[in-house]
This record gives structure tokens, sequence and C-alpha cells, in this order.
């Protein structure tokens, strides 16, 4: 096989790899959390922890590549991943596995970083579609994937099993990466934005870290509101950064371009509805409904299945049909499923959720294939790479901050449900704040033990309407994020703000091309 060939293929398994971690870890999060003892924002940091990572050096990792050698930074990200997989595999305790998620989206971003970039420069012409092609069905089949497979492995191996499978998988992509991959770097690669990067991570984590706080305090808490003021300081300095330095990060120009703002919009309102609130859609259907992760899977595959399928299809009429009648659409139908999953209470069985399920897959199925193309079809060919990366970080950013917000609600309504519920009861309604906590942290066993027999029942009774108004809350909430994305993009995405193909002379070596199937008109 050529070397070429070889690059699509490891190009491919490594960004199956980390794409497929962002979901696949979901499904296994109450199995962690009973094993390690994890709090219930420790859980969210698990896979926060993940994304923000990714957000926050996603652009970075392209400019280094672009320095230093795509194929370096690839294969120093292969380890980095790889290693952050074999620690989270192996951690002892909740922090080490937060850390160690932290490991992986460093990693990840590397890889993710460098994927695009490593196909442009080795494939030319029609072939470069066809590379394209392949690795856009990777990413949609990897993060549908995650949910069943994360059952499959965390019900027939354990929870552990979903980090350590990437360590075959790893090695032998850098055994490839080693000596299959040619080596290419950008005659005009960019001076490295560090202070844009400092200043944008730092204040994601802060607005992140004091949203998940919130939901575990309160939000008049002083480190709440100190992580708030900090994040404000820090983003506007980031704003001002970009606008000032001669080679940005991330050029704030781009965002004038309406459909580039529709589409970043898109990204993060796409993975800000649905993607965020699956976490809690899994702690409903486990810790609530009491089903198994394997089971979770088989329910969430409804969702999954149906995205694959109409992914496959949008994919093949994004060349006939504008990209907005499909995002638009697409966000559309996310919103509506979302909304149609509301009603639940604590005697409501999973099947309510299959309309929802059904309608919120066939949305994203629309979305996620002609959404790369709002950012780099809209640019010239030199400046793709950024506008590709700028959308993949919206896209992180989306369920970085999503999960923190709709845990902080999560945890308010749930313990404001099972106080009302138990209000009436002099013994327990004192105790309906422990209860709560109990509950959404997973260790309500041992609490419910140490009540009478005949009390146990009018809590779990409670608990489950807790459960069910949150998830309650978390479904109009998303699902209204969904619609605003939908209306910005019918609004502001333009078939005119898309360029036309650069002729094959005038194309550099060390850019990204536009996608197959970008509509021109």
């Amino acid at each position: 096989m050529a070397r070429r060939w070889w690059t699509l293929v490891v190009v491919c398994a490594a960004t199956f790899m980390l794409l497929l971690d962002v979901t696949i870890v979901v499904v296994a999060l109450p199995d962690i959390q009973h094993a390690l003892g994890a709090s219930f924002s420790q859980l969210q940091w698990v896979t926060d922890a993940y994304a923000l990572a990714l957000a926050a050096l996603l652009l970075t990792s392209g400019s280094l590549a672009d320095r230093f050698g795509r194929k370096l930074v690839f294969v120093v990200g292969l380890v980095v991943f790889t290693l952050g997989s074999l620690l989270c595999g192996v951690a002892a305790d909740p922090m080490m596995l937060v850390v160690s998620r932290a490991v992986q989206g460093v990693g990840g971003a590397m890889l993710f970083a460098t994927s695009l970039a490593l196909l442009a420069s080795t494939f030319h012409g029609r072939e470069r579609g066809v590379a394209f092609s392949a690795w856009g069905a990777v990413t949609g089949i990897s993060t549908a994937l995650g949910p069943i497979l994360g059952g499959l492995i965390t019900t027939g191996i354990s929870w552990r099993g979903i980090f350590l499978v990437n360590l075959p998988i790893g090695i032998l992509a850098l055994w490839v990466a080693l000596t299959r991959v040619d080596e290419s770097r950008s005659p005009h690669a960019r001076r490295i934005d560090w202070a844009g990067m400092i200043s944008f991570t730092g204040g994601l984590f802060a607005l992140v870290f004091g949203l998940t706080e919130a939901g575990e305090s309160s939000w008049s808490d002083t480190g709440v509101i100190v992580s708030f003021v900090v994040a404000a300081v820090a983003l506007i300095a980031f704003v001002v950064i970009e606008l000032r330095v001669a080679e940005p990060m991330l050029d704030l120009s781009l965002l004038r371009i309406p459909t580039f703002l529709g589409g970043s919009i898109a990204a993060f309102t796409m993975n800000g509805s649905l993607f965020a609130v699956l976490l809690y859609l899994v702690i409903y259907l486990q810790d609530s409904l009491g089903y198994s992760a394997l089971q979770t899977g088989v329910r969430l595959l409804l969702m999954s299945g149906a995205t694959m399928v109409v992914a496959t299809i949008a994919g093949r009429v994004s060349s006939h049909v504008p990209a907005r009648w499909l995002i638009g659409p697409g966000l559309f139908g996310v919103g509506l499923g979302l909304l149609l999953m509301t009603g639940l209470d604590g005697d409501t069985a999973w099947t309510h959720l299959i309309p929802g399920l059904l309608v919120a897959g066939i949305g994203s199925g629309l979305v996620n294939p002609p959404l790369a193309s709002t950012a780099v079809g809209v640019v010239e060919v030199h400046r793709s790479g950024m506008a590709s990366g700028i959308n993949n970080t919206f896209r992180q950013v989306g369920i970085a901050v999503g999960i923190a917000v709709y845990g902080s609600l999560f945890s308010a309504r749930m313990s404001s449900s099972i106080s009302g519920s138990l209000s009436g009861n002099g013994e327990l309604g004192s105790r309906a704040d422990d209860l709560a906590d109990a509950a959404h942290n997973g260790a309500l066993g041992p609490v419910l033990q140490s009540l009478p027999a005949g009390l146990r029942g009018e809590v779990v009774g409670a608990v489950h309407t807790g459960f069910a108004d949150a998830m309650n809350l978390l479904f109009v909430v998303s699902g209204s994020v969904a619609l605003v994305g939908a209306v910005c993009a019918l609004l502001l995405i333009r078939s005119k703000d898309f360029v036309a193909d650069q002729p094959p002379n005038g194309e550099r070596p060390d850019t990204y091309a536009r996608p197959a199937g970008t509509p021109t008109s």
C-alpha cells in the first residue's frame, strides 16, 4: 500500500480514538462514580477536562505543527494521548482520573489539529476529496458509536477498559506514523500566540470551574464569584490581545463573515445542547431508572443510529443543497427532539424518550456533515487551517460550558424538588438537602439503609421525581439552545459567502483544502 494511504489510515485511526473518547466515557460515568467514590462535580470534570484541553490547545497545536512539523506534532500527540489513556485506565482516585483526562485532551488536540493538515499535504487532486470524505465519515461514526461501545466495554470488561482499549491502537498507530508518514511543514508558519493561548485557557477554565462549583455550593459563594471575575478579566484580555497581536491565535475578523459566524454559533449550540446534556441523560437512565451501562448504550443507539444513517445521506446531498438548509433544520430537529423528551415524572418509563431520541438523532445527522464547510469554505485556502480549528474549538467549548451549566441547573432543581416532596414529613424534611446530595453523588444506598424501613419508599419516590424534574429543566434549556442555533444558522449562513475553489497552480501544498461537497452557490 502506498505511503499516502498509510497516512490516511493512521490519521483516521487517531481521529476515531480522540473523538470516540468524547462520548464513550459518558455511559461509564455512573460506574466510575461508584468505583472511585467521585462526587457529582468530579464526574462533570471527567468529561470537561478532556473537552477543555481540546478547546484550549487546538489552535496552538496547529501553529506548533506548521512551525516544527505536522508529523512530529502528530507523533507527540499519539504518545501523549496513549499515555493519558493508560493513566486513566489505572486511575486510583477521581483527581487522578480528571488529570489524566486532561492529558488525553492535550494529546487529542495535537492529533486533531494536524489530521487535516497531514491529509492536505499528502493528497492532491481528486484523491484529496476521497481522503477528506473518509476522514469526515470517521468523525461522524466515532461520535455516534461512543455510547454503545462504552456500554459494551463497561459491562463486558469494566469502565477501565474504555481507556485501556486505546493502548494497542495507539501503539500500532505510532509505529505506522513513524515508518509510513512523511513530514511536512508550512513555509509561512505563524508565530505562536502564547499570550492568547494563556488568556483563553485561563478564562475558559475559570468560567467552567465557577459554573461547576456553583452547582456544588451556591452562586453567591466567594470562590464562585472570584472564578467568574477571573474568567471575565482573562477572556476580555484574550479579545484585546487577539485584536492587537500581529499573528493572532484566533483571527476575530473571521467572525465578520456572516456564514463563518453562523457556523461557529451552530457548532457551539450543537455540542452545547445535545452532546452536553447526554451526560445527564445517562445519569438519569442509570441512577434513576436502574439500567446498566450496556442497557443505556443500547437505548441511546436509537439516537446515534439515526445520526449515522441521516449523516450518510446528508453528506451525499450536501454538494447540491445549501449548507443553511441542512444546518438550520437540523438544529431545529435537535431542539424539537430535546423538547419532546420533557414531561417526565417519577413513574415515567424510558420509552417516553424514544420520539425525542429519534428526532434529535435525525437533526444531528443533518448538522454535522456540512458544518465544517461553513468555516473552511468561506475563507481563502491559506486561512482554512485556522478557520477549521476555530470551528472545532467552538464545538469543544460548547460541550465544556454546556456540561458545567447543566450540572448547576441539575443539582439546584433536583435539590429543590426533593425538598418540596419531603417537606411535609418532619423527619425527612430536615434531611432533604443531604438526601439530594447523596442521590446525585450516587451514594443514596447507604443513606437509605440508615432510615427506618417505613420511610425508604417515600424517599425513593422523591428521588425519582427529583431526577425527572431536573431532566425536564435540562431538556427545556438545551432544546432552547439548539433552537437559537437554528435561527442563527438560517439567518447568517449564506451561499454567496462561499469562495470558489482555488486553482491548482495557486494552491499551496502546506494548507488545507476545502472539503468536497461544499456548495458554492
